[in-house]
């Protein structure tokens, strides 16, 4: 079991629709990935960046648990380009994967 993170850094000007990530985006994901070994996918929201007045260093982090890394390559091979469609969707920031 491993976990795939997607970070969206948080820059002045960013812009995250939550409702549209957790209610849309990431059940769609996790719809797709499902027959490639996903297990389930956590939201993290960030709130604050260490003191009540640091900006969050992520504005959200989502994260993919899936059986295997080649489940994982396989299921960006076969809806990749589906799911980076969608990112406008719901922001304007470039997600990053770990």
């Amino acid at each position: 079991m491993i976990r795939v993170s997607v970070f969206y850094p948080y820059s002045p000007g960013a812009t995250f629709d939550y409702t549209y990530y957790a209610q849309k985006h990431c059940p769609m994901v996790e719809e797709k990935l499902r027959t490639f070994g996903c297990v389930r996918i956590d939201i993290d929201k960030g709130v604050e960046g260490g003191t009540p007045d640091a900006p969050v260093l992520f504005v959200a982090v989502g994260h993919i648990i899936i059986e295997s890394l080649e489940g994982f390559h396989q299921g960006m091979a076969a809806h990749g380009q589906e799911f980076r469609s969608d990112v406008p969707n719901y922001t304007n920031i470039t997600p990053q994967l770990q």
